[in-house]
């Protein structure tokens, strides 16, 4: 049995929004709204869903940058919500992060090598001439010259950036690190070259991935599980050839028939989605995605779907009101 790294149960984040003039309002925005996953150690778990659907909100959460309003997040069977100041540094190091826009992450006023070196020193990991030579090894692995730690981040392309991020998050030896749309702003060729890297970086250390997308065709080459979210709420989650192959719920099949395999032969018929994506100040009644799915029925509008077993997947959807009796998430 494989053992499990990261174990989050019903988390939930709400952020209070002011609306209206002259008299403001405050509203309550339900960002997450009781996700729950596990990720298993040395494997790589995504989080998809389309912009606004909470899942850079879930990796945020969980590292507690920012704090959650409810829920648990164990790492290793340590709960990160209640540790302390100190205890939390010392969990800090083993759960990095790498952020989607490589340069807003990046110190523009310190050279490369000072801010790959101060992660080690903060924790105590290397000292002096082994700082260095620990810095250029970083570098190295990761493709970049031993020199890059004189310059500066302008003086790099946003793949060389997207590097220097996980060169960063490589730096203090971590257990999991959580990949928030680590490929999203590059372009095609430079998304195959970063995905390759994370790879062998994966198997040379043994690392668990939290791999945040919205594209499932990403998902799919780099994870092995995933979890579909939908304003604030997991709907279906699962092994990924059973959900890209035929997926249960209707949102789900929606973003799979958006990421299209690049194969002339293999023609995909597209479902019309009418709508918007509802605010996540006043979402839906019962289920969020009715107003958009192409299969409501008239119960869907008035009731939540409860989470359902189907197989090894599970689904939040009215369609399989036959697959069991209703369980704990995921």
């Amino acid at each position: 049995m494989n053992q499990v790294l990261l174990d989050v149960q019903n988390l939930r984040k709400f952020f209070e929004v002011k609306r209206g003039f002259p008299n403001p309002r405050t509203l309550t925005v339900r960002a997450l709204d009781g996700v729950s996953f596990q990720v298993e150690k040395g494997e790589s778990y995504g989080l998809v869903g389309e912009s606004g659907c909470g899942k850079s909100t879930a990796g945020r959460a969980l590292l507690r940058l920012l704090e959650p309003d409810g829920g648990r997040v164990l790492f290793q069977g340590e709960n990160l919500l209640e540790a302390a100041p100190g205890e939390l540094r010392r969990l800090r190091r083993k759960l990095q992060i790498v952020f989607q826009d490589p340069y807003s992450s990046l110190n523009p006023r310190r050279m490369i090598g000072k801010a790959l070196a101060e992660p080690m020193k903060v924790h105590g990991l290397a000292r002096g001439r082994n700082l260095t030579e620990r810095v250029a090894a970083l570098l190295d692995e990761v493709g970049l010259p031993e020199d890059a730690m004189y310059r500066f981040p302008h003086e790099f392309s946003g793949g060389q950036r997207q590097r220097l991020g996980i060169a960063r998050a490589l730096s203090v030896e971590p257990a999991l690190i959580i990949a928030d749309e680590p490929v999203s702003a590059l372009d095609v060729s430079i998304q195959s070259q970063i995905l390759l890297l994370l790879k062998k970086l994966q198997a040379q250390h043994g690392l668990s991935f939290l791999f945040i997308s919205h594209d499932l065709g990403v998902v799919r080459y780099f994870c092995r599980r995933m979890a579909v979210m939908y304003l604030g709420r997991i709907v279906e989650a699962g092994p990924i050839p059973e959900i890209y192959d035929e997926p249960l719920h209707p949102y789900t099949r929606m973003l799979r028939d958006a990421s299209p395999v690049p194969d002339p032969a293999n023609r995909v018929a597209f479902n019309r989605i009418l709508g918007e994506v509802p605010s996540a100040v006043s979402p839906p009644t019962g289920c969020h995605f009715h107003p958009r799915c192409p299969r409501a029925m008239d119960h869907c509008k008035t009731e939540y779907p409860a989470w359902r077993k189907v197989g090894e997947r599970g689904v939040a959807c009215h369609l399989y009101p036959e697959s069991g009796e209703a369980v704990a998430a995921p």
